[in-house]
Formats: structure tokens, C-alpha cells, sequence
């Protein structure tokens, strides 16, 4: 699509392959709460190996679980996610993950420009929260939308009620990603997309983009 960067008036923001990167800690995180499900239910389940996570990483939670383990219910399922979140949130806080250069200096030299700072994460609240806080930047953002699974089920949707609620034009927010997801917001919004190159993807998900960021603090050089 066309797009002028002098148009833009929020910068929407991914979290996990954008901001942080989980990619250290999740195979652990992801072990460790399928063996304490697998204790507690007697059910065995095997770990899946790190690719296969990765690959996950960035879709709704629901859909992550469903797909690593379809043979669980759904309230099976959710009890593993919740295991996950918990575990992650506490290993944020006690500096685990990585968080990539140059993230608080960044995101606080563009709130300082004037642009409204966005989440748009499939994460869960407090998920989304920690990393937010931990890294020195939650009060730069906005009210925070996640997924409910109700009026909010995906992440095209959580950029549509930014735009809603901001009467926005779609060509007013950059949606700013590394994942299919990220891609799949803008593009079902008619919304301009800065690729992260140095998150998650693996080569070839992501088709198109208005800007490619070899690092973080290159939409600092942009607007």
C-alpha cells in the first residue's frame, strides 16, 4: 500500500518478538507446566520441542494450546495456559527473557514526538503488563486492549477498536510486528506495517511491508 509516514498518529505495538523476546525462557516455561499438568491429571503429554513452540509464538493463546496439545479439553488446555502465564510473568520480573536494544529509549523518544503509544499483543493482560512494566514503559501506552474472546477475538480486531475509539483513519496507525498476526492487523484494517526483521518469523511468513526494521530503534530515524 502507499503510505506517508507524516500521516501516522499511533505507533501499535506487539510485544513478545517486538519488545522482548521470550525465545530464551519458553521451552523451559512450556515443560515445566505441561509436567505439573501431567502430575496433577496423571494425563502424560509430551513436551514439545522448541521449533514447534516457536511457531506458536504470536497466535491467540487458545489457538497456541490447541494446537500443541488437541488432544486435551479446552478447560485442560486453559489449565496448562494459565501455568504458562503464570510462570512466565514471575520469571519476567526476576529478569528473565531478553529485552531488545535500545526499547525504553525509543518508545519514550516517540511519546516525547507526540504519537500515541498502542499495544496490540495476542498476550494476556498481565502478560502484556509485566513485560510493559518491567522494561520502564507501561505508563507510556494507552489503555491497553487484549483478547477477550468475545467482542475482541483477534488481533485485527484489537487494531480496528484502537482505530474506533481513536477516530483514527486507518492510514493514521502503523501496526508495528514481527509475526503473521502482526501482518494479518494491518493489512484487514487497511493500516501501513513496520516488519521487525529481527523478531520471531521465520523466513518467508511475512509477505509485504511498508518498512522493514532491522532493529527496534530504527522507527526513531523514521519519525
Amino acid at each position: 500500500m502507499d503510505w506517508n509516514p507524516k500521516r501516522i498518529r499511533a505507533l501499535a505495538f506487539d510485544v513478545d518478538g517486538t519488545l522482548f523476546s521470550s525465545e530464551g525462557i519458553i521451552l523451559e516455561t512450556y515443560a515445566e507446566a505441561i509436567r505439573r499438568f501431567s502430575v496433577n491429571s496423571g494425563i502424560p503429554l509430551e513436551v514439545p520441542d522448541r521449533e514447534r513452540i516457536m511457531l506458536e509464538i504470536g497466535k491467540p493463546v487458545k489457538t497456541i494450546f490447541l494446537n500443541l496439545v488437541p488432544e486435551l479439553q479446552e478447560s485442560q488446555r486453559d489449565q496448562i495456559s494459565d501455568s504458562v502465564l503464570e510462570l512466565l510473568v514471575s520469571k519476567i520480573r526476576q529478569g528473565e527473557g531478553e529485552f531488545y536494544p535500545k526499547v525504553k529509549e525509543t518508545v519514550t523518544s516517540l511519546k516525547n514526538k507526540g504519537y500515541l503509544i498502542l499495544a496490540a499483543s495476542n498476550g494476556r493482560m498481565p502478560y502484556v503488563k509485566t513485560i510493559l512494566e518491567v522494561s520502564g514503559i507501561l505508563s507510556l501506552f494507552e489503555p491497553i486492549l487484549v483478547l477477550d474472546n468475545d467482542q475482541i477475538r483477534t488481533k485485527p480486531d484489537i487494531v480496528a477498536k484502537y482505530i474506533r475509539d481513536f477516530s483514527f483513519s486507518p492510514d493514521e496507525i502503523l501496526m508495528i510486528g514481527d509475526r503473521s498476526s502482526d501482518h494479518e492487523a494491518a493489512r484487514k484494517n487497511g493500516s501501513p506495517f513496520a516488519f521487525c526483521a529481527y523478531g520471531h518469523a521465520p523466513e518467508g511468513e511475512i509477505p509485504d511491508w511498508e518498512v522493514s526494521l532491522a532493529q527496534l530503534e530504527d522507527l526513531d530515524q523514521i519519525f
